[in-house]
Parts: structure tokens; C-alpha cells; sequence
């Protein structure tokens, strides 16, 4: 108990005295729209679904839970796509939640072999504290805590705090690669629970894949893609690179997480593509676990898993106008390299 009650004092400390740094999934590739709203509406089918779950170091007190749904619609008129989105953080006991609701846009310019992508996203985000399960010293005694023991300590003076929250992003993709950056947080929004100004840094994503088909004359050929994440917020930065392996309607990945400095985690994904019989709608199965190789150790945390499903389809008569638009470009679409 004693140990529980350390760990969960020093996260107190930590959030109260860190600017929050953004959640980072480890299956990038199935929340595109989280990654990069130029993303947004670039898929094979016309409304796509996605749902990622993150359970981050789940053997220490205090879950570290993070979930994100979005749904995007390819919108032909507008050259490009709509979605909405919805992010939410939980971390410690349920004392800190965050959660943001936005809308992206994005535009799409397709030539012989390349395409450009470009992506807006604006919405509010709402972070707020429940003051009643905070513990702080004074309701402290030898055997834990104390049972209805008040408290002396000042209480946050807002327990909830609502902003807006803007971002944009690029892609492209020139052949068999394709490139990327993001930023998130752009307009620097103001998330204090004191009253003493505390802006939200800027999240930057850059990233890169390169497909490669072991055989280019054959549909079914396996595929091996590389790729490389960047991450920068608040002066911390990290990567991500590693590699899939997909063949059909399986993809096995490995990756290596960290800073250049410290190792963070070793990553394995598997994911399964499931069609319909009339290949006008595909459903996706994605899971991963993170074996943590920092200081903190794998037997301590017992690494994160997440879990991650997505459904897109084509609704009936658009696929003349599929057909046409595939036929347009000989190139590859941003979809092949995920």
C-alpha cells in the first residue's frame, strides 16, 4: 500500500509540474487521421470507421488509458475528404481526462505518378481533474490512508478547462514513397487548472515509407515497408522506425522506439484485412504490444498493448467512378503503404 501511495504521489507531482505531452500510438498506421489530417478521406472505399485503444504500462498503479475514434467520408466534389474525430486521455486513477472533439478537411492533387495531400483540422478539447480523488499529505498516516480525513491543500481553481485546438498537415506520395509532417496544438492553446498561464506545446509529426514489391508484375506480390516516425513536443523528441511485412491480408511489423539517446520500447504488430465477398467493404484487425526496454523495465510495467479495428466500405454506384479515378493515376495512393 505504502508503494502505491509513493507512486501515485509522485505522478501528482509529475502533472502538476510537466506540460502535458501527447499520447503516442504505437499502430500510427491504423489512426491516420490522428497521425496527419491530410489523411483524412484517403482510403480505397468512400466512409471509412477507425478505433484505437491504448493501455500503457498497465502493471503500475494508476491506468494509463487513451482512445481514439474517427470517421471520415471521401467526398469526390471536394477533391478530397471530411471527418470527425474524438481523443480521449485518462491517466492516474481517473483524475486527469482529456478529451477533444475536431473536424479535418482535406484536399487532394493526383498526377502520373504522384499525389500531394494537404489537411486542416480544427475542434475544442475539454481537460478537467476530479478534485475528490486526489490524496495529498496530510491524509496520510502510517497504515495509508486516513478514512474521511480532510485536507488542508488548495484544490486546483479550475477543475475544468475547454479550448480551442487547430492543426495541419502535408503528404505526399512520389512512387513508392511517401512523406509526411503534421503539427498539432498550432494556435499554443491556454489548458492551465490554476489560473497561471500554461500554453500546450506544439506537436510535430514527420514521418516516411517506402513500398517495396517483391515482385511488380504480380497483384498479390508480398511487400516489405519500411518507415520512419518523428515526434517533437515541448523540446522532447522521439522516433519510431521499423517495417511490415504484408502479404494478402496479413502484416507483421517490428519496431524500435526511443530518443537517440534512451531506448524506449520494442514493438510487434500483427494485423488482419477481412473483405466481403464483393471486395466493397474491408474490416481490420490490429493489435500490438510494447516490451519496454527503458529504465523503467518490462517487469515493472509489463509493457502496453493496443488494440485497434477499423471498417471501411463503398457505397453502392460509386464504383464506375472508383474505377475511373484509379485509372486516372498510375500511381500510388497513400492507402498502399498501410
Amino acid at each position: 500500500m505504502r508503494n502505491k501511495i509513493l507512486v501515485f504521489i509522485c505522478a501528482l507531482l509529475v502533472v502538476s509540474s510537466v506540460r502535458a505531452q501527447d499520447h503516442i500510438y504505437s499502430q500510427f498506421y491504423n489512426a491516420p487521421n490522428y497521425l496527419n489530417p491530410a489523411l483524412t478521406g484517403q482510403f480505397e472505399g468512400d466512409f471509412r470507421i477507425n478505433m484505437i485503444y491504448r493501455s500503457q504500462w498497465t502493471s503500475i498503479p494508476g491506468p494509463l488509458n487513451y482512445y481514439t475514434l474517427s470517421a471520415d467520408l471521401k467526398v469526390d466534389r471536394l477533391n478530397g475528404g471530411l471527418g470527425l474525430m474524438v481523443t480521449k486521455s485518462s491517466e492516474g486513477d481517473a483524475y486527469l481526462n482529456k478529451t477533444n472533439l475536431s473536424a479535418s478537411y482535406s484536399y487532394s492533387v493526383s498526377f502520373e505518378n504522384s499525389a500531394l495531400y494537404f489537411g486542416l483540422q480544427a475542434g475544442v478539447t475539454n481537460r478537467k481533474i476530479d478534485a475528490d480523488k486526489l490524496v495529498f499529505l496530510d491524509q496520510l498516516g502510517a497504515e495509508g490512508i486516513i478514512p474521511g480525513q480532510a485536507t488542508n491543500a488548495s484544490i486546483a481553481q479550475f477543475s475544468n478547462k475547454m479550448f480551442f485546438d487547430a492543426g495541419a498537415g502535408i503528404n505526399a506520395v512520389i512512387g513508392n514513397f511517401m512523406m509526411g509532417v503534421s503539427g498539432q496544438h498550432l494556435n499554443r492553446p491556454n489548458e492551465t487548472l490554476t489560473g497561471v498561464t500554461s500554453l500546450l506545446a506544439p506537436r510535430y509529426n514527420a514521418y516516411a515509407s517506402f513500398l517495396y514489391s517483391f515482385n511488380e508484375n504480380f497483384e498479390d506480390s508480398p511487400l516489405l515497408i519500411p518507415s520512419v516516425v518523428l515526434y517533437r513536443q515541448e523540446g522532447i523528441s522521439s522516433f519510431s522506425a521499423g517495417m511490415q511485412y504484408k502479404y494478402k491480408s496479413v502484416n507483421v511489423g517490428l519496431w524500435y522506439r526511443g530518443d537517440g539517446r534512451q531506448n524506449d520500447a520494442v514493438v510487434v504488430s500483427l494485423i488482419f484485412d477481412l473483405f466481403t465477398s464483393d471486395s466493397a467493404g474491408k474490416t481490420r484487425f490490429g493489435l500490438s504490444h510494447d516490451a519496454t526496454t527503458s529504465k523503467l523495465g518490462y517487469p515493472s510495467t509489463a509493457g502496453t498493448t493496443e488494440g485497434a479495428l477499423s471498417y471501411e466500405t463503398t457505397f453502392p454506384g460509386s464504383g464506375e467512378y472508383q474505377s475511373n479515378r484509379s485509372n486516372a493515376t498510375s500511381g500510388r495512393r497513400c492507402y498502399d503503404f498501410y
